[in-house]
């Protein structure tokens, strides 16, 4: 792990020299290059082992960088550019011609956010272009959080990790999809979709009742952010008879919950889940890497609420999920 302050030269000349980059965002941590290079994206995609038709956006400073990218930028983009950037909301727009396939996976779109994290804002300013930076993990394994996290997944294969703390956010951007005749939410995240429909006076429909159900953009697949370890969601009392049949079968069983628990599961270690959405969204994947490894058999985890404010959190829970009980 390296100390940012004096890493930013040298995280610059690994990104123009077309190397990959640890970098800290708001929501996860990423794996950066330099999206105009396809050599260096594709380093992205073998380190992850990433599908090459899976899109990945492009990171910017801000709005001045929009044009660089996307055009027949209509005017919602620049309105969410203007309320939510620096922040943790990603625009599908049309891309311009120059937009590698590799950070496209062959599409006629492009995805672009203006992280908030300081560090990789500067990163940002003083690199001039754009970095394609997906979650720095393995494919479709919980995102990380905090350097370390990364480091974990990579080790010495990343030559340089910017440490800038915990993420603030802890699940990943909105994606918000601005080509069709109506702002679609492809992906909940760090910003709500009440906040968005505030600011362009329009509700936003999801892509599941549109044909932008087609289109490819990061962290729609089914199964995504899972631990290697099978994760049961459900209610709690269905964990807790799960939980006796675990361990009455010898198998090591974590138990994750947000209620108070009336009954102790003997021999189930079982760990308190925050109660409110912001706290939860933030530690959600740390605690699963947490209890993740070969420690555990299962891990249970109670169904989160189910109303708005949890969409996001509901959406990670959904493809981390390896069953569910009732």
């Amino acid at each position: 792990m390296h100390t940012p302050s004096s890493q930013i030269d040298q995280a610059l000349a690994l990104l123009k020299a077309g190397e990959l980059v640890g970098i800290p965002t708001e929501t996860v941590y990423g794996l950066a290059a330099d999206a105009s290079r396809p050599d260096a994206v594709a380093k992205i995609f073998a380190m992850k082992g990433r599908p090459a038709n899976h899109p990945v956006i492009v990171h910017i400073a801000g709005r001045h960088q929009l044009a660089d990218w996307a055009q027949n930028i209509p005017d919602a983009a620049w309105k969410l550019a203007d309320a939510f950037w620096p922040g943790s909301l990603t625009l599908i727009l049309q891309r311009k011609p120059h937009v590698p396939d590799a950070v496209t996976g062959g599409q006629d779109t492009v995805g672009l956010r203006a992280p908030a994290h300081p560090l990789t804002h500067e990163l940002l300013q003083r690199f001039g272009g754009g970095l394609a930076a997906p979650s720095a993990n393995q494919f479709g394994h919980v995102s990380p959080t905090t350097a370390q996290h990364v480091f974990n997944e990579f080790g010495e294969k990343l030559g340089l990790i910017l440490d800038g703390g915990p993420c603030h956010v802890g699940v990943e951007s909105t994606i918000v999809g601005l080509t069709g005749e109506h702002p679609t939410l492809l992906r909940p995240g760090g910003v709500s979709a009440e906040a968005i429909e505030a600011v362009l006076g329009v509700k936003l429909i999801h892509h599941e009742k549109t044909s932008t159900a087609k289109l490819r953009v990061s962290g729609l697949l089914d199964s995504h952010y899972a631990p290697r370890t099978p994760l049961l969601v459900g209610p709690l009392a269905a964990l807790e008879n799960e939980a006796h049949r675990r361990i009455a079968a010898g198998e090591r069983v974590a138990l994750l919950h947000r209620s108070h628990m009336l009954i102790a599961v003997a021999g189930v270690k079982s760990h308190a889940m925050p109660m409110d959405t912001e706290a939860y969204a933030r530690d959600l994947y740390a605690t699963l890497r947490e209890f993740d490894g070969d420690q555990f058999d299962v891990l249970l985890l109670e169904t989160p609420p189910q109303d708005a404010s949890w969409l996001a959190v509901n959406d990670r829970v959904k493809r981390a999920a390896s069953g569910w009980l009732t």
